[in-house]
């Protein structure tokens, strides 16, 4: 079995990679085409329209290789920052990767996001330069971009015959032959012959380079290689599999997926360079009751164990929840305990999803990923598994929304109605939330960009049939403070007869940027303070967090430590110390020098050369700091740190500035204090 993700920026050709992998392993018929909408993986009317993957497809196909049958789960995810949660949570699922690169771009800059969301959780890549037959592609370019860009070691296992518009097909240097593609059969007719007598040079200089990249990894290629010995293929795929799955170096492959060329091989490396499930290092959890840390090794035999990793609503069958199974076995029928909830669910029925169609299980056992009908609680991150070992996996961590808009229902029984539908909207997306402003009484939805409001508004008003008005989108800023405060608050209050107190101190701090929100307490729980009012100074502590110091938005990188407590058994409840704890957060916070934060966006264009003037002078005027430019064939790659509050509608101004030939892409970087 193998558990993998497409990955790329976007239009380098993920989706129509992964139709031709469908067509060729036998799962699809056809060869469904992106710019046709026609390509199963893009089912959702919006993807299909607007030409780009929105939402991580799943689907699973069978290979033959070497005799064996392989059952490869593919996940196809985005390419648009603005989706990038997608991608996160797909990858703390996957063992390992695909990344797909444009012979002609080469690292684009979400190929650097997603390749370090994929080193942290050390996910194994192969990778894959694809449209081999565009003007300007170099596939040796590529190789140097990625040492340079990705830090990682490259390890060419095909090069290219012929280059642009002449490219025919690919010297396999493992074998040492040329393999060509028949246009007839789409692609499904593989030539092989020898290398020929031009070619050979180029071909022997590459293989020893591969053998001296390898050997610098590998003892066994190391001790062939100085006594002169011919390494033969099955060492040389066994160590370059060692290698790829310790993340020493990335196997690269070629090819233009749209000419069906390249595919077969990219489907064998699959096999042959990135793990099974029981070949990753064992997932990491924690006993809820031990309280300690352990390791999840991929046992069919164990207890059931898995991860809730995304949330889909499905008009008839309700949720969809996807789960990447590490231990055990479910079947169909079966009562789970959800430990983040610590309620019981009902496993109603198991499916093989297949894009947007399904085939039904009797069970999902360990490693394998599946989807869950039934469930009414369970939500992204969640770990469900068995209440006789009770281990909490480790969840996933999503960026914060950075942009907002208003939307207005037309009528009242309109406004109900969509509150239900943002519930069921943020159960889908992490990214995505929404709120009522207590002043206003307006609804606000926030997500990660503009494209990603865009699609959720759309999917509101077509595919729920709601009217509502959208406002233009703002930006949501954040609030911190500068300096240490510590402060004592006292509450009491009589309730139906029965008197609440509460006495607490608490110590706020700042923290790095970036660092987030830190709550600890300096009070030994246990003794005569039962561990329900610790967690009520917690609830009161975080709630305060949420709303805000003085514009009401949510504050971030704040340390806040529990000081000491004055507890008695006739008055101290929870409801008494969680009020108190609120209070006394607001009054030390406005006494620690409360600072307004911006979301500022790390930009990323790429200009012809005539143009790269006026492009920099346009971010600089929106208060911009260049902080790269870097040159590329074709023109050059600035690298930029703006304000998101004045990137509205910079693709406009770009477009005149550039005679509409600049391209830009931009993703949250971090929260900064307001400048001016």
């Amino acid at each position: 079995m193998r558990n993998i993700g497409i990955m790329a920026h976007i239009d380098a050709g993920k989706t129509t990679t992964t139709e031709r992998i469908l067509f060729y392993t036998g799962k699809s018929h056809r060869i469904g085409e992106v710019d046709d909408g026609e390509a199963i993986m893009d089912w959702m009317e919006q993807e299909q329209e607007r030409g780009i993957t929105i939402q991580s497809a799943a689907t699973t196909t069978y290979w033959d290789r070497g005799g064996g049958k392989y059952q490869i789960n593919i996940i196809d995810t985005p390419g648009h920052v603005d989706f990038t949660a997608e991608v996160e949570r797909s990858l703390r699922v996957l063992d390992g990767a695909v990344t797909i690169l444009d012979a002609v771009k080469g690292v684009e800059p979400q190929t650097e996001t997603v390749w370090r969301q994929a080193g942290r959780y050390r996910v194994p890549c192969v990778g894959y330069v694809n449209k081999m037959d565009r003007a300007g592609a170099d596939f040796f370019q590529v190789l140097a971009d990625i040492k340079e860009k990705l830090d990682i070691e490259t390890a060419a296992l095909q090069i290219p015959i012929g280059r642009e518009s002449s490219f025919e097909g690919l010297i396999d240097l493992i074998e040492m032959e040329e393999l060509r593609w028949d246009a007839a059969s789409e692609g499904e007719k593989i030539t092989r012959s020898p290398v020929a007598a031009g070619r050979e040079e180029a071909a022997r200089a590459w293989r020893d380079r591969l053998i001296d990249t390898l050997s610098a990894v590998s003892d066994p290629v190391t001790e062939k290689y100085l006594a002169g010995e011919e390494i033969p293929g099955e060492l040389l795929r066994a160590e370059l599999r060692r290698a790829a799955l310790e993340r020493k170096l990335l196997p690269v492959l070629a090819g233009a997926s749209r000419r069906n060329t390249g595919v077969q091989p990219l489907i064998d490396a699959v096999v042959d360079y990135l793990p099974a499930p029981d070949e990753v290092p064992p997932a990491a959890g924690r006993h809820l009751k031990k309280e300690t840390g352990l390791e999840v090794p991929c046992d069919p035999a164990a207890p059931p164990l898995g991860l809730v990793f995304k949330i889909q609503n499905d008009r008839e069958a309700g949720s969809l929840c996807y789960v990447r199974m590490y231990s055990g076995a479910i079947k169909s029928g079966a009562a789970l305990y959800n430990l983040g909830k610590r309620r019981r669910e009902r496993v109603n029925r198991i499916l093989r999803m297949h894009s947007n169609k399904s085939e039904p299980l009797d069970s999902l056992g360990a490693g394998d990923i599946g989807v869950i009908v039934g469930m009414k609680l369970a939500q992204t991150g969640d770990t469900l598994g068995s209440e006789g070992w009770p281990v909490l996996l480790d969840t996933m961590r999503f960026p914060e929304p950075v942009i907002s808009v208003s939307l207005e229902p037309r009528t009242i029984s309109e406004g109900e109605k969509l509150k239900d539908i943002l519930e069921i909207l943020s159960k889908e997306d992490p990214t995505f939330t929404a709120r009522e402003n207590e002043e206003t009484g307006q609804l606000i939805i926030s997500g990660m960009g503009e494209l990603h409001l865009d699609v959720l508004v759309t999917k509101i008003l077509k595919d729920y049939g709601l009217q509502a008005r959208a406002g233009n989108p703002q930006v949501t800023y954040r609030e911190s403070i500068a300096a240490v405060r510590e402060r004592r608050e006292r509450f009491s209050k009589v309730i139906a007869g029965k008197e609440n107190a509460a006495a607490l101190t608490l110590r706020l701090e700042p923290l790095e940027r970036g660092a987030g929100n830190r709550y600890q307490s300096a009070v030994k729980n246990g003794g005569p303070v039962p561990a329900e009012i610790f967690r009520a100074v917690e609830r009161g502590v975080q709630g305060a967090l949420a709303s805000g110091i003085v514009m009401g938005y949510p504050c971030v990188d704040m340390g806040v430590t529990l000081l000491d407590l004055e507890y008695t058994e006739t008055a101290g409840t929870e409801f008494a110390f969680e009020a108190c704890a609120n209070r006394c957060f607001d009054e030390a916070a406005r006494l620690a020098e409360p600072l307004l934060l911006e979301p500022v966006m790390a930009v990323n264009l790429f200009a012809p050369r005539e143009f790269v003037g006026d492009v920099i002078g346009l971010v600089t005027q929106r208060g911009g700091q260049v902080l790269s430019v870097d040159s590329k064939p074709g023109g050059d790659e600035v690298k930029a740190a703006a304000p998101m509050a004045k990137m509205f509608g910079f693709m406009t101004a770009l477009r005149s500035v550039s005679q509409g030939r600049a391209a830009f892409s931009m993703e949250f970087s971090h929260f900064e204090k307001i400048r001016g």
